[in-house]
């Protein structure tokens, strides 16, 4: 999966913004005022971050590799995710819709 990909998915939900204030190397996304993704998309494979239910972050974590706590974030409701293949497309957006019900109390 690459930038476009996650990029075009993230752009695609109601109100959300893009800016870099960490760099232009970590793209952040946010729904109205809150944060929901963060995505360094200068590494291979990309990395994501996502807000989590914490039950199911812990569950995640258990199960794939790939998953890891939040860098630099509340690590017990973000996830900070390898998109290096072991979770399908389909598996990372539902993710990402995920963090943007919880960013959006939807």
């Amino acid at each position: 999966m690459n930038f476009e990909v996650i990029d075009k998915t993230l752009m695609s939900y109601e109100n959300v913004s893009k800016s870099f204030p960490y760099g232009e190397n970590i793209s952040v996304y946010k729904a109205g005022d809150m944060l929901f993704a963060l995505v360094q998309n200068t590494t291979d494979p990309l990395r994501i971050s996502l807000r989590c239910d914490e039950q199911l972050a812990a569950l995640l974590r258990e199960k794939y590799e790939t998953v890891l706590p939040g860098q630099k974030l509340n690590q017990k409701k973000w996830n900070t995710i390898i998109l290096s293949g072991q979770l399908s497309v389909d598996e990372i957006f539902d993710l990402i819709r995920h963090s943007y019900n919880l960013a959006t109390n939807s």
